[in-house]
């Protein structure tokens, strides 16, 4: 890595278990990296030895999310390469080197790309690969690993989608889409990873939904067209197969059939004003 300052941002809730392990080993793998833990509302020992290893601390009065606590840290580190990573021990700090290998070679972002075994669960590796199969086709570049929270990125630019990116815990898949749809660009890095410290704060039951609503979430947030469009010209086909349905049986065009068409034309428009709004989002000065 070259002479600027790096900064490794980790969001913290109740992971007393993993943390100083962490903290340690990356005190001395990167001594002169500044490191910012953000304690998100834990109720454990998760402050406190933050507060003994770590050179800076944040803390939140409750559980705010992972998406705010990465966005607390990054307005509080002060490098100019923020690492962000988990505090449950999966990600290897000795990893870090090879993300920052491709900022020095110009990316503005790496993304450590778990292998399949690397997932939580079978589900996950199931839904993850829905993901990246799905973000793959809106960008039109290969996606490895839409949710991965290993990632080294450039902190000016990442601070630029800062207002994007939810409290929740799709942070990953919102700063990796606003990177491409702003013409940054971004290089996935394989990467093993390790079996979590501790259990787990996504409930496959509880979050289904959520993780579901990341798929449109994600194609709005990038190209709202690609995801109205389809949906407008289904409406619209399915109309004019009704049509002619009623129109060969019964010589009528039906009310359904003209619904079927009103909705396609307002599910377009849709697109089309979403489509806009996009463009002037990621409007920037170069």
């Amino acid at each position: 890595m070259d002479a600027q300052t790096i900064s490794i941002v980790i969001p913290a809730r109740n992971e007393a278990g993993a943390i100083g392990d962490l903290l340690r080993e990356l005190r001395t793998l990167f001594a002169d990296a500044e490191i910012v833990v953000v304690n998100d509302g834990s109720d454990d020992d998760t402050g406190r030895i933050a507060d003994e290893l770590a050179d800076r601390v944040v803390h939140h009065p409750y559980a705010m999310g992972n998406g705010a606590a990465i966005k607390s840290g990054a307005r509080t580190a002060n490098g100019e390469i923020l690492v962000f990573m988990d505090a449950d021990g999966q990600h290897r700090p000795a990893d870090i080197p090879r993300l920052l290998a491709g900022i020095d070679e110009g990316m503005d972002m790496v993304v450590g790309a778990r292998s399949r075994g690397g997932q939580a669960s079978a589900g996950r590796a199931v839904a993850n690969g829905l993901y990246n199969r799905f973000a793959s086709w809106m960008v039109g570049h290969r996606v490895d690993d839409l949710t991965s929270g290993f990632r080294a990125v450039r902190a000016g630019k990442f601070r630029e989608f800062l207002f994007l990116l939810p409290n929740g815990f799709s942070y990953p898949s919102t700063s990796t889409m606003a990177f491409f749809r702003s013409g940054y660009a971004v290089r996935y890095e394989p990467i093993e990873v390790r079996a979590r410290v501790g259990k787990s704060h996504i409930s496959p039951l509880r979050d289904a939904t959520r993780f579901l609503l990341i798929i449109f979430k994600v194609g709005t947030l990038y190209s709202p067209l690609k995801l109205f469009f389809p949906a407008s010209l289904a409406f619209f086909v399915t109309g004019l197969g009704y049509y002619l349905h009623t129109y060969l049986a019964y010589h009528r065009f039906t009310n359904m059939s003209a619904l079927l068409f009103i909705v396609a034309i307002v599910v377009f428009l849709i697109g089309l004003v979403s489509e806009q709004i996009a463009n002037l989002t990621y409007s920037r000065k170069d």
